[in-house]
């Protein structure tokens, strides 16, 4: 009920400021793109593939927003800004010009109704795997929003390939980005727009910041920063990364889960984490007002032999450490790396902040690597 009241609140919300701002969104073709993972990548697909066959395109992704040659922060931990966020900058973009906008869009903002009064050209769905299940309460409610997206679209796409594309590009290595690709592949044809151009673009994209971001200090392991905050992205990336090791050479993982966020997921991924790394750093990822303790005994509890709950400050048991600070976690990961070691940091990607209680204090993965590894 009172879940209701506040969507219905978000919906008139939404309306003032799509009437105040003068409907912003008239005339601009936007497509959007939702799923529980690939969301980013495919948006930023879309965005210089649109760009290359010479649309006036913006970009509003979670990363930031992207008009032009300017880039603007869209705030914390924020994939669909509200309404008071979201028109205004529709206007922005319609003033400069743009005709396009490529909006990655979440299953809060579909069900907070934060895209009332805006019209779809078309949209995509990358995937639905588990997530959010602490919101929606039932991974069937979770699907059923996420849909929402294909209804409100003049031009739909539900059903896609892997891509045709040979791809020779590092920045989209993994099976999962050949399913990525193929949907920017999907909508770009909507638009008609040559395979050459496409080609071209996939193979020269540098990818995304937080995705797949390989830092490169002349270390002899390798080191890579990846936003993966799900079951299914956890698998994919460390699946693709053992593709990459040879047998002698061990992957490194650190991770942890939100506070306040969906428990469900978390026996997951630490069953995940064990299965697929060889030595896993189990430390914070915005605890928010939960007990790092707390979250650490939800990761380990599907791991077996179960890790005792009380470690703490690098203590090991088998493959697993727990270390709270997650700056140390990162540098306890490196000093442990051999030569061909692979190093990998999941669940913050290109966040530049890490909520302790209700605070957001500055944090960045890549700098507590950089940090690290010159120590």
């Amino acid at each position: 009920m009172m879940r209701s009241i506040k969507n219905i609140y978000h919906f008139l919300t939404a309306w003032f400021f799509v009437i105040w701002y003068g409907i912003p969104s008239r005339n601009i073709k936007i497509i959007g793109v939702t799923g529980t993972d690939g969301k980013t990548t495919t948006c930023h697909l879309i965005y210089e593939i649109l760009k290359k066959a010479g649309i006036k395109v913006a970009l509003i992704s979670t990363v930031a927003a992207y008009l032009g040659e300017e880039e603007l922060d869209t705030g914390f931990h924020v994939t669909s800004p509200d309404a008071r966020i979201l028109q205004p900058l529709l206007l922005r973009i319609k003033k400069n010009g743009f005709t396009h906008l490529v909006l990655e869009v979440t299953s809060h903002g579909l069900d907070q109704n934060r895209f009332a009064g805006m019209k779809f050209y078309t949209a995509v769905i990358t995937n639905i795997t588990h997530e959010h299940l602490d919101y929606h309460g039932t991974f069937e409610k979770y699907k059923a929003v996420k849909m929402k997206l294909l209804h409100m679209a003049k031009y739909p796409i539900y059903k896609y390939k892997k891509t045709r594309i040979k791809v020779s590009n590092p920045a989209l290595a993994g099976d999962y980005n050949k399913y990525n690709i193929g949907a920017a592949e999907a909508v770009a044809k909507v638009f008609g727009i040559r395979y050459s151009v496409i080609g071209e673009v996939v193979n020269n994209f540098s990818g995304v910041p937080g995705r797949m971001e390989e830092i490169k200090l002349g270390q002899k392991f390798r080191a890579i920063v990846d936003f993966a905050h799900t079951p299914n992205a956890l698998e994919q990336v460390l699946k693709m990364l053992k593709t990459q090791c040879s047998k002698r050479n061990k992957i490194i993982l650190v991770f942890g889960c939100a506070g306040l966020r969906d428990h469900t997921k978390r026996p997951m991924m630490g069953e995940i984490a064990v299965r697929l790394a060889d030595k896993v750093i189990v430390t914070a990822e915005d605890p928010r007002t939960e007990k790092l303790g707390e979250i650490y005994q939800d990761i380990i509890s599907n791991i077996t032999p179960r890790p005792p709950l009380n470690l703490r400050g690098g203590a090991n048991i088998g493959n697993v450490i727990r270390e709270d600070d997650r700056q140390k976690a990162i540098e306890l990961a490196v000093s442990l790396a051999q030569p061909g070691d692979t190093v990998v940091a999941t669940g913050k990607g290109h966040e530049k902040s890490m909520c302790f209680g209700k605070t957001e204090y500055p944090w960045s993965d890549r700098e507590a690597f950089e940090k690290a590894i010159k120590q």
